[in-house]
């Protein structure tokens, strides 16, 4: 998708995205009787920002069109110029048309020699992380106030003195851990998830912390996952400790002997291929998919052509829109595993008594998001439009380079914690509404789709995309810019989110099942 620049008073007030559209979106709020720009059509009604109105008669069951794509069905007549919105578009079930190609493009990789590098930590798994970190994982909620204690000690008690090479102690709780079956689904995704952080790049350390006597045993995941007791990997309980106070000593004493011998490791130069991007977005408006979505999107395939790796998730937030990567599979399994994941959560939130295509959320629709299927389409552009490798469940380790997908439920926590969990380094976020996330221990870059928020928010947003909106940008140049940033940040430049010391509540782990 690509806008057309202009420059001046003479913008038109709304954006025609496709020539198959029957609807266009506002760039700033259009008065009623006001040209918007598009067809020489006059609004009808006060068309807010980031809005739809309507450029073509849309008869009642008729589809609406946005992105040359289907985003809901007309509930009644809707006439040119009218505000479509929630008043007068429906929601209905996905329908799209899958076609698995066998001819999917050769990625255009950058000659080996002109490939873009960064400064970072190299493990000695050959993983390289753009942060330094110890982390404290907590095995179960018990354990969570102990692991808390240990941390601020460090953080705030001047712990960390003397060593400038360390980012900070992370302390990693959650409240699960006992009273769950240790062969449901539910378990298996909370130690999938201790083990992908145990192993993140952004940890030159790690400590794992239990009560004793919870379900969830540290020996256990450790055997599963093969994580060996090492000089950067410990592991202890409060019960074998005698208590909180002992504990927190003892921890303390390993924490230091970690920065003892990781004083004076330094940043050393490493290939764009050593980095795994998150791909998030969440607090979406109707800019998302116009301006910061495909301007991230951009950035993804440029980070894919130097040889590194792409993850978009969310797969709720993919629905109606799916067709537009298993269109991109490199071969048919991976399609069919993206659709098996997608029925798996229509069996999922029907056993909940929810729905796949529910509306979205209050925010969303507040910024001009009608349906589930709109709000979709523009999520899918954050993933550009490179081939897609491989389908992962929620924290399975990355194992493949390139533009991947990774089932996560939409919520942008839990789903950025099974992100982490398989290997990302680093983590874009876009976002219309603002926020204010960070998710130790990978930087967050935060992305705004439009100048009045970025504006507003300063303090938080890290880059701007408004620039698209009001025809000063184009979305090629955006995402350069989005790629120097990321290349900047994964070699130590700090996010405001870390400048602000953000990020210590988000890890949370998908919690499915019955708690007994």
């Amino acid at each position: 998708m690509k806008i057309d620049v202009q420059a001046g008073s003479n913008i038109p007030a709304a954006i025609l995205l496709n020539s198959l559209d029957n609807v266009a979106v506002a760039r700033r709020e259009i008065a009623v009787g006001e040209a918007s720009g598009v067809n020489g059509i006059v609004a009808a009604a006060v068309i807010p920002r980031g809005h739809k109105i309507a450029i073509r008669p849309i008869a009642k069951g008729e589809a609406a069109t946005k992105y040359g794509q289907t985003i809901g069905i007309a509930s009644c007549d809707i006439a040119p110029g009218d505000h479509v919105h929630l008043q007068n578009i429906a929601m209905q079930d996905s329908d799209v048309t899958h076609h698995f190609s066998s001819h999917v493009p050769v990625i255009d990789f950058v000659p080996e020699a002109e490939r873009r590098t960064f400064e970072g930590y190299l493990r000695p798994d050959g993983q390289v992380g753009t942060r330094n970190y110890i982390g404290i994982i907590s095995s179960v909620n018990c354990s969570a106030t102990v692991s808390h204690a240990i941390a601020d000690h460090f953080n705030r008690g001047g712990g960390l003195n003397g060593y400038d090479n360390i980012d900070g102690v992370v302390a990693l709780t959650h409240g699960q851990g006992c009273a769950i079956g240790t062969g449901t689904e539910g378990y298996e995704y909370l130690i999938r998830t201790l083990s992908g952080y145990a192993r993140n790049p952004n940890f030159a350390g790690i400590l794992m912390i239990g009560l004793g006597c919870e379900v969830n045993q540290i020996s256990l995941i450790q055997e599963k996952y093969g994580l060996e007791e090492s000089q950067f990997l410990r592991t202890m309980t409060i019960q074998q400790l005698g208590g909180t106070r002992k504990t927190v000593e003892v921890a303390s004493a390993i924490i230091v002997e970690m920065l003892d011998a990781l004083k004076g490791q330094e940043r050393t130069t490493q290939p764009l291929s050593k980095l795994k991007l998150a791909l998030q977005c969440g607090g979406s408006d109707g800019y998302s998919g116009i301006s910061a979505n495909p301007a991230l999107g951009h950035a993804s395939d440029l980070l894919v052509k130097h040889g590194g790796t792409a993850v978009l998730s969310e797969t709720p937030e993919i629905y109606g829109a799916e067709h537009l990567l298993t269109m991109r599979a490199v071969k048919p399994e991976v399609a069919q595993k993206l659709m098996d994941r997608i029925e798996w959560w229509g069996d999922y939130t029907a056993r909940h008594g929810a729905e796949l295509n529910n509306n979205p959320s209050h925010g969303n629709k507040a910024g001009g998001l009608t349906t589930i299927l709109e709000k979709s389409l523009g999520a899918v552009a954050k993933g550009g439009s490179m081939p897609m490798q491989a389908v992962y469940e929620y924290a399975e380790i990355i194992d493949e380079t390139g533009f991947v997908f990774m089932d996560t439920p939409g919520y942008d926590p839990v789903a950025v914690t099974g992100q982490i969990a398989g290997g990302c380094n680093m983590l874009i976020f876009t976002t219309g509404r603002g926020s204010v996330s960070g998710f130790k221990p990978v930087p967050t870059i935060k992305v705004a789709t439009n100048t009045e928020m970025f504006e507003h928010m300063s303090e938080d947003m890290d880059v701007n995309c408004g620039d698209i909106v009001n025809g000063r940008e184009s979305i090629e140049e955006a995402g350069e810019r989005i790629f120097e940033t990321l290349i900047a940040v994964a070699s130590g430049q700090k996010t405001l989110s870390e400048i602000y010391d953000y990020g210590n509540n988000e890890f949370v782990p998908w919690q499915l099942g019955a708690i007994t």
